[in-house]
């Protein structure tokens, strides 16, 4: 899939055009994320990111981070065995 922003949107972008795509990845990854449209990874994996600095990124824009009592039970599972 392809999105398509008109170029007068591109062009009021404040940001250097070598910058601008990336940028709207991250956004687009966090508006999902953030509306639980997309999982940590999958929206990680939008933004280009890796897991510490998808993270941290969260963290700048005071979003919390989604995490289940599943995902809770297999951090506890996996660091007992470590």
């Amino acid at each position: 899939m392809q999105l398509s922003i008109p170029e007068s949107i591109i062009q009021s972008i404040r940001l250097p055009e070598s910058r601008i795509e990336a940028e709207l990845l991250k956004e687009l990854a966090l508006a999902l994320y953030a509306q639980d449209l997309l999982s940590f990874g999958k929206a990680r994996e939008l933004a280009n990111l890796d897991h510490w600095q998808f993270s941290q990124l969260l963290g700048e824009r005071s979003l919390s981070r989604h995490y289940s009592e599943a995902e809770l039970s297999e951090d506890m599972e996996y660091a007992r065995r470590q």
